[in-house]
């Protein structure tokens, strides 16, 4: 099987992995750290055919003129003589500490100098970031929490993006709720929880990839088109004929069979799920149908962007992706397009414009949905039998897997007048529906803040390890 991993047979030698980092590399507090640290947990997975090697320093800076610059130890050193063909940079974390972010206008600079250095090797290693890891401590901690999501994390998605690097998304690894199993001190993974952090790293490593293109033929989506960063990813957003907003996100690593997943509404809202499959060789697709509330026109100009993605090469079975009102054209797509579709996730859907906007939603929002769809008055609407919900029988003909996460405190798309209905059709019909339910939980947040079991859930249908 054709993987991104090296060939130790093709190097004659194992193929060398340097971790660089801070205590959260070096696996502080970790007891038997050299079996239980994240490097040694890669190690692990990787097998006799790599030599992993850790380089993490305890206190560790990427500014060099924090309090404890990794550039001037030893640590740094002995990983530029190691020679590695494959780099993994993790820092950031005690940046955030205040004596250090003062310096925060040169983290870029440092950070460039940083992987130049790396670059600068003969093995001419591949390079991959690492966002720091979600941390729990209180708001008088030397680290700061807010510090390292707000700030450090965009920094390390602005290098790979600057630089084309890969880059694995550590931060939501864990939750945003504190496990004591995984973070024992708020701060430090256990070895619980750096064998997450070795499994993902190990996964991305693992990628089942797509030989590299040899034409020279731009994909559409590139042909005038305006590139964006989108966490560290390359993106191009576009108008297409229609006059509709279109943006494709690009992995670095483009998983075997041009898998995708087709966003619906509110763009890099709660993205996670997405970072996380550019991560896995994923394109990310979406096509604006903001004001269109699922209508037929809705319905049309989707069946002209999937065309593209057809003819571009990507694959003829894609993952949905739903949040809110976007449960509407997901939905009424797949069931004029089941054969298209491998699977869904809805995010607390709409499923029925009777309930959103007719009842729930406010007067713009019910007079912008009556004239997407053509309706002269409120009754027209609510006698139109073509909402999801009147289209259980035909999306089971597709027979493929949906997963909905819903809060169950949630008042303006309820559980009971949109998931719940049909997802007793579904049942009822044989067809496989998993409902996730986050309790005492509203409208928002969507999504989890740990996406894996979303993650995990769409792999699996589309046939990914």
């Amino acid at each position: 099987m054709a993987t991104v991993l090296l060939s130790a047979q093709a190097y004659a030698k194992k193929i060398r992995v340097a971790c660089v980092g801070n205590s959260i590399t070096y696996g502080a507090f970790i007891q038997d750290r050299d079996k239980w640290s994240y490097p040694a947990q890669l190690q692990a997975y990787l097998g006799e055919d790599y030599e992993v090697q850790n380089f993490g320093v305890n206190g560790a800076t990427m500014l060099s003129q924090g309090d404890n610059p990794y550039i001037k130890t030893n640590e740094y050193r002995r990983a530029l003589e190691f020679k590695p063909d494959i780099v993994l940079i993790k820092l950031g974390t005690n940046d955030s500490k205040s004596q250090n972010w003062e310096h925060k206008a040169e983290f870029i600079n440092d950070y460039q100098s940083f992987i130049d250095s790396f670059r600068a090797l003969d093995s001419q290693p591949r390079i991959i970031l690492i966002t720091p890891l979600r941390c729990f401590t209180p708001d008088n901690d030397p680290i700061s929490s807010k510090i390292i999501a707000r700030e450090v994390r965009p920094m390390v998605e602005e290098m790979a993006y600057r630089n084309k690097l890969e880059i694995i998304n550590m931060h939501n690894v864990v939750a945003d709720t504190w496990d004591p199993t995984l973070m024992p001190d708020h701060l430090h993974p256990s070895a619980k929880g750096a064998g997450l952090m070795a499994l993902k790293i190990y996964k991305h490593l693992a990628i089942d990839s797509e030989p590299v293109a040899t034409t020279s033929v731009q994909p559409f989506y590139k042909q005038g088109a305006k590139q964006f960063n989108f966490h560290g990813f390359t993106g191009y957003e576009f108008v297409n004929d229609e006059g509709a907003v279109c943006r494709v996100v690009e992995p670095r690593i483009v998983a075997k069979g041009r898998p995708w997943l087709w966003r619906a509404r509110f763009w890099d809202f709660e993205p996670q799920t997405d970072i996380d499959l550019l991560e896995r060789g994923y394109h990310i697709a979406y096509c604006d149908v903001a004001e269109l509330f699922g209508s037929p026109r809705a319905v049309a100009r989707w069946n002209a962007f999937y065309k593209c993605m057809a003819k571009a090469g990507f694959s003829r079975k894609m993952a949905l992706e739903g949040m809110s009102r976007g449960g509407l054209i997901i939905y009424n797509w797949a069931a004029k397009n089941a054969d298209k579709v491998a699977c869904i996730y809805a995010d607390a859907p709409v499923m029925d414009i009777k309930q959103w906007p007719m009842i729930s939603g406010s007067a713009d929002e019910k007079k912008r949905m009556l004239e997407a769809y053509g309706f002269q008055n409120d009754d027209e609407a609510r006698a139109w039998q073509a909402n999801p919900v009147d289209y259980a029988r035909a999306i089971s003909k597709g027979h493929f897997p949906i997963l909905h996460v819903v809060g169950d405190s949630d008042e303006g798309v309820t559980y009971r007048n949109n998931t719940k209905i049909f997802e007793d059709q579904m049942r009822a019909l044989g067809t496989p529906i998993q409902i996730i339910h986050k309790p005492a939980t509203g409208h928002h947040p969507h999504s989890l803040s740990c996406p894996k079991p979303i993650v995990d859930f769409i792999l699996h249908a589309m046939n990914q390890p």
